[in-house]
């Protein structure tokens, strides 16, 4: 063939790329320390985003907001993972809670959004997060058993079909898969009672007699205890009797040889404190309130959730007083006998009557209720009787690691950033940290767009991608006057980042602030400078963060501290001191997320473990796993984020214990845009005088 026979292009034109580089410099102090010894490392580039949008809206069921705000793509932080950052909701103690008070790592009770093939959907454990507030049209979806306020676009889960739908696409005679709701029951000093002594009738062992003396002066040795492996039930003693003038506190236990767990004990031997007890024990109070709690501390003693919920003990006259308790709360128990040995009460029913036990009883112990996660959701169908038009009003959704959650009872989807580097063409890899995108005129674009009539405020999420403060920010300053612009607007804006640049932009975050219209979550992953250097090469060290945590708080911004993500068998004994050093800078609250591998996050997380800490590699993926149940990552849609199993629920316990210690479970306000306005532009009021 010759040379003119050769195929020819379409044009011989070559005109420059639209998203053509950026030459920006970095400052000494934003470059990363340098290493004569090692090779050079290899250049940012930073390219022209001239796309004509600003505000991302999202319409993926696996994104829990709307708008984002993204100034940058790609992160230059060099993390090995990626973050991004309301009717009662079930929580996965099994208690109802109103979604606006939902927070960053509060655990839920989800499910699978799609079953494995050839199975059908199992419970999981979903942990929010992210939570956002808005301003939308709403509609009222009224079933036979329910009825709540949502939006067009919520997703609910057919029960016939198995198909998700949107509000908007749901007609009356369709059925939904449901869950009763039952409301929160009080705990009051009648529950406290009855808690004391189930669990102490259970498990308890109690030495006294009214008008014992010292046993020195020849009476026996009188004592109260309770020594249990769990911790949650021993913390709920030592409050319960704390209100009854009994101080106690947990210590450790000595079980003997045959104990094949850590025990810990809560114990008294004062004389005065054991009357008391004994009165507790010996008042059998006729209340609602006092069978729950004596059903609740039975059960932790000595109940089990495996294939049935069951209760057992020796003494059949216990387990006949049990099971009349029950039977007054609406509960079914079949007593199985067994001569010679403990004999069994099992509540009769399906896995629904399992859930209302623990919903209504409110045992403590979260590692029994956990033994629901990855049984078949035999939920029944609950037909739409109508769907209502609403006014205007605020609403709350969340983002969850599963995608699902149960809501007003009705099983539904909330509506992530490594793997979208690659829609860009770039790699998931060193692209992600080195090829940043840089929309320029961010600004400008965000004005116009909230200066359009058809722009309904709302919360905007900076970002919703990376990391709104890039080291480059420093010099281009671009989230800044993102930030300025939401501040002429007074719309509200939720900031996460782990970068202590946001300390700079405190003036303009304050002003949003004092119309309820800013928060800042910090990320802070470690303590350890070595491990932040080696896990967030070029984010800020610990100590900074804290800082700017601080410097945020003396201006009037509510500020709290996300630890995330939490690397199992890595970073999660640091949980307790990264609260403690937050709380005391002056964060108001604290969420978490788990460790989240979607591909191909997993094999660059593998090698980053390999060469930088050989010999916990095996043991960090092994914990990993444990949380995944055996699997590294799960590539399924809406299942990425999930954490279930006992390592799972031992990092939520850590967790809760710890913000609780430190004040930093307090409900944090929805943001708020009722203070919006549009601010005239150049040349408005010239042009009403001409």
């Amino acid at each position: 063939m010759s040379a003119k026979d050769l195929p020819g292009r379409g044009t011989d034109l070559n005109p420059p790329n639209r998203y053509e580089q950026l030459h920006v410099e970095l400052d000494p102090e934003e470059a990363p320390p340098s290493d004569d010894d090692a090779p050079e490392a290899p250049r940012t580039l930073y390219y022209r985003d001239t796309s004509r949008s600003v505000l991302a809206e999202n319409d993926s069921p696996d994104i829990g907001f709307r708008f984002s705000l993204n100034p940058y793509r790609g992160c230059e932080h060099g993390c090995v993972y990626c973050l991004a950052p309301a009717t009662l909701i079930l929580h996965a103690d099994m208690t109802w809670r109103p979604i606006g008070d939902a927070a960053i790592g509060d655990t839920l009770l989800g499910f699978d959004e799609h079953p494995a093939p050839g199975t059908t959907r199992k419970l999981r454990p979903s942990v929010v997060e992210a939570v956002w507030s808005s301003r939308k049209p709403s509609l009222r979806l009224v079933t036979e058993r329910t009825s709540v306020v949502t939006t067009t676009e919520h997703r609910w889960l057919q029960a016939r079909s198995f198909r998700w739908s949107r509000t908007k696409q749901l007609r009356t005679g369709v059925g939904l898969r449901s869950l009763p709701v039952w409301a929160p029951e009080t705990i009051d000093d009648d529950y406290r009672a009855g808690y004391i002594s189930g669990i102490t009738l259970g498990d308890g062992t109690f030495r006294y007699q009214p008008g014992w003396r010292s046993n020195r002066l020849g009476f026996p040795a009188a004592y109260w205890r309770v020594a249990l492996a769990d911790h949650e039930p021993l913390a709920r003693l030592v409050d319960h009797l704390g209100r009854t003038g009994v101080s106690t506190n947990i210590r450790g236990f000595y079980g003997g040889p045959a104990s094949r767990r850590t025990m810990m004990k809560v114990e008294t031997r004062a004389l005065a404190r054991l009357a008391i007890i004994h009165t507790l024990l010996n008042t059998d109070r006729d209340t609602r309130n006092y069978r729950r709690g004596f059903l609740a501390g039975f059960f932790d003693a000595e109940g089990q959730n495996g294939d049935s919920l069951r209760i057992s003990q020796v003494d059949l006259t216990v387990l006949e007083r049990l099971r009349r308790y029950a039977a007054t709360l609406g509960f079914a128990f079949q007593l199985e006998r067994r001569e010679g040995c403990a004999s069994t009460l099992r509540l009769v029913g399906r896995l629904v009557d399992r859930i209302r036990f623990f919903s209504i009883c409110r045992p403590a112990i979260t590692r029994k209720m956990h033994g629901l996660f990855g049984r078949e959701m035999d939920f029944d169908p609950d037909p739409v009787r109508a769907i209502e038009p609403g006014p205007v009003i605020d609403v709350v959704d969340i983002q969850t690691s599963t995608g699902t959650f149960l809501a007003g009872g009705l099983a539904t989807h909330n509506c992530y950033a490594r793997p979208s580097h690659e829609y860009l063409g770039f790699s998931a890899g060193l692209d992600f940290e080195r090829r940043i995108m840089v929309k320029d005129n961010a600004p400008e674009l965000l004005r116009a767009a909230l200066r359009a009539r058809r722009w309904e405020p709302q919360v905007v999420a900076l970002s919703g991608n990376t990391d709104c403060y890039q080291p480059v920010e420093r010099r281009l300053k671009l989230t800044r006057r993102c930030l300025e612009v939401f501040a002429d607007f007074r719309n509200p804006v939720g900031v996460i980042t782990k970068s202590a640049l946001v300390a700079r932009d405190a003036d303009v975050l304050a002003e949003l602030a004092r119309h309820g219209a800013a928060r800042v979550m910090c990320s802070v992953t470690t303590l350890d400078p070595d491990l932040a250097r080696r896990m967030e090469p070029r984010a800020a060290q610990p100590e900074r963060r804290i800082e700017a945590i601080a410097a945020l708080h003396r201006a009037g911004v509510p500020v709290g501290v996300m630890i995330g993500p939490v690397i199992p068998g890595l970073n999660d004994a640091e949980i307790p001191r990264i609260l403690a050093a937050a709380a005391a800078a002056g964060a108001d609250c604290a969420s978490w997320v788990l460790l989240r591998l979607p591909r191909p996050l997993d094999t660059l997380f593998e090698h980053w473990l390999e060469e930088h800490y050989p010999d916990r590699r095996a043991r960090v993926l092994h914990r990993i796993r444990e949380t995944r149940s055996g699997r590294i990552s799960d590539s399924r849609f809406g299942h990425r984020g999930r954490g279930e199993g006992e390592y799972a629920g031992q990092i939520a316990a850590l967790f809760h214990a710890a913000v609780k210690k430190h004040h930093l479970d307090r409900p944090v306000p929805a943001l708020s845009a009722a203070a919006f306005r549009r601010p005239p532009a150049a040349g408005d009021q010239l042009s009403l005088l001409g």
